[in-house]
């Protein structure tokens, strides 16, 4: 039976590099890829719904359902059975975006979305979560194509998902690093690396 593979997920918010640097990280390592919402057929859907700019208004909590499906489908279908294979797995986004948009950002309750959101990855856990830091105004100013539903947010939005994002870093070190998105791409892919090395570079794997 194969030792089960490594889950490290990267966090943060728009603008922050996240997508590109799950994507190296995954490159580097040699791991499987995925990210939230979607990954699968159906989260791609779901994904689509999400971030339709003519949606109009969207319940919260019927936005944190379909984040939570999307989830579910992702872990099941992709997630779960590549860890069990023992493959690494990179993710971007999971469980700390739905806790820092959906929580912090549109004020749910956070310890309801804690309790639906463990239903949702059947109890999964990464194994490392890097949260890429970068000031909310720094994002927004490096995006370049429109807007989708939620970066049409304003910066209040923003600045709540922020916080939100660096209380769950502060609340978890050990399962939690922060890295500092500023600079040059290439820059922050090797402050990622060091920061993954550091925390689980010991356990041998595909890790350097």
């Amino acid at each position: 039976m194969a030792e089960r593979g490594r889950f490290i997920v990267l966090e943060g918010g728009e603008g922050c590099g996240k997508s590109t640097q799950a994507e190296l990280l995954a490159t580097h390592l040699g791991a499987e890829s995925t990210r939230e919402p979607g990954g699968t057929e159906v989260g791609e859907r779901i994904r689509a719904i999400l971030l339709d700019r003519d949606l109009g208004q969207l319940d919260p909590r019927a936005e944190l359902m379909l984040m939570l499906a999307a989830r579910a489908q992702n872990v099941s279908q992709r997630i779960g059975p590549w860890l069990a294979a023992g493959r690494d797995v990179v993710c971007d986004r999971f469980s700390g975006s739905t806790l820092a948009y959906q929580g912090y950002g549109r004020g749910l309750p956070l310890g309801e979305i804690a309790a639906a959101d463990v239903c949702s990855r059947a109890g999964l856990e990464p194994d490392l979560v890097v949260l890429l830091d970068l000031p909310a105004e720094v994002g927004a100013a490096r995006r370049d194509e429109p807007d989708d539903r939620i970066e049409r947010e304003g910066k209040a939005f923003f600045a709540r998902v922020a916080d939100g994002f660096r209380a769950l870093a502060r609340g978890d070190p050990d399962r939690w690093v922060v890295v500092d998105a500023s600079g040059p791409q290439e820059e922050v892919a090797r402050r990622v690396r060091a920061a993954v090395a550091e925390r689980l570079g010991g356990n041998g794997g595909n890790f350097p």
